[in-house]
């Protein structure tokens, strides 16, 4: 299987040094995080500081790599002499390590800072588990729950016909040409392979039978879980929902390659994203097993 930016993890993330704060002692390499922006160096690299060099924040143990610890402080914005970027940008620039570090950061960081009350009872909870977990505590007032850092899953689909022609679509908020695969997030009480169907029939009106998985990538901005299928379609006819779609079609593989390179059909960014990486494994007849 190809690999794409965001589907790699490469550090164990030590879960059991996280009480107390146990990590502190083993001279931990230190990322400086504000949301999804990280310090950076030439390069471009992340840019590690020492626990002594690093500001005020809320801290995250990530793990051991390599034999080193790492953790990251989370502060409101990133000083600009760190060199801030965003990971969305960052991302393909980063070898597997750093990546696979940053992620779970930025994912950490995204949480920690979204989340400061209590839905239950709106009481300000207290970081613990070194940024993996917010308590509402009793002494504050609070109800004593625990929160713990959340996921959403969601679905994103490469839906082909009975002439391998593949479906895609075009959000209303792109430039005109941008085109993607399809995607949606997973309800309540849902099978991932129904998701599929659902966000289907409800953008593009056409109808999928059997569903396969393909590969799944971590998406942190916020909270996502990017789940990859292949889908076939029972119906080809398409109705888009003029809401989430502004456009919508079947096409051949010569015909995506000829307006990709006259540059009338724009695909999301090559290796970054598992949706470039779903149309490019089609585009190279990865996807011909028999329905």
């Amino acid at each position: 299987m190809s690999i794409f930016a965001f589907d790699r993890s490469h550090h164990d993330r030590q879960g059991a040094l996280r009480k107390d704060d146990l990590w502190r002692a083993e001279d931990p390499r230190v990322l400086v995080l504000g949301g999804e922006h990280v310090a950076t160096t030439d390069g471009p690299a992340v840019r590690w500081i020492s626990l002594q060099e690093a500001p005020e924040g809320e801290w995250i143990y990530l793990g051991e790599q390599h034999g080193r610890h790492h953790a990251a402080v989370v502060v409101d914005r990133v000083a600009e002499e760190l060199g801030p970027m965003s990971l969305r940008i960052l991302a393909p620039l980063l070898d597997s390590d750093e990546l696979s570090l940053a992620l779970h950061g930025v994912a950490m960081a995204r949480w920690l800072m979204s989340t400061p009350f209590c839905p239950v009872c709106g009481t300000r909870t207290q970081v613990r588990q070194s940024g993996h977990l917010r308590v509402c505590s009793v002494d504050d007032g609070g109800c004593g729950k625990s929160h713990f850092p959340r996921t959403d899953p969601a679905v994103i689909m490469l839906i082909t016909d009975d002439e391998d022609r593949a479906l895609l679509g075009r959000q209303a908020a792109w430039p005109e040409g941008r085109y993607s695969t399809l995607a949606g997030f997973v309800e309540p009480g849902e099978t991932l392979e129904d998701a599929v169907r659902r966000e289907v029939d409800e953008e593009v009106g056409v109808g999928v039978g059997e569903v396969r998985y393909a590969g799944s990538q971590p998406w942190p901005f916020p909270a996502s879980l990017m789940l990859g299928f292949h889908g076939r379609a029972t119906t080809t006819e398409i109705t888009i929902d003029e809401v989430e779609i502004a456009e919508a079609r079947w096409v051949t593989r010569e015909e995506l390659k000829a307006e990709a390179d006259a540059g009338t059909l724009l695909l999301p960014p090559r290796g970054v994203s598992i949706s470039s990486w779903l149309v490019e494994s089609w585009l190279r007849e990865e996807i011909t097993a028999t329905w």
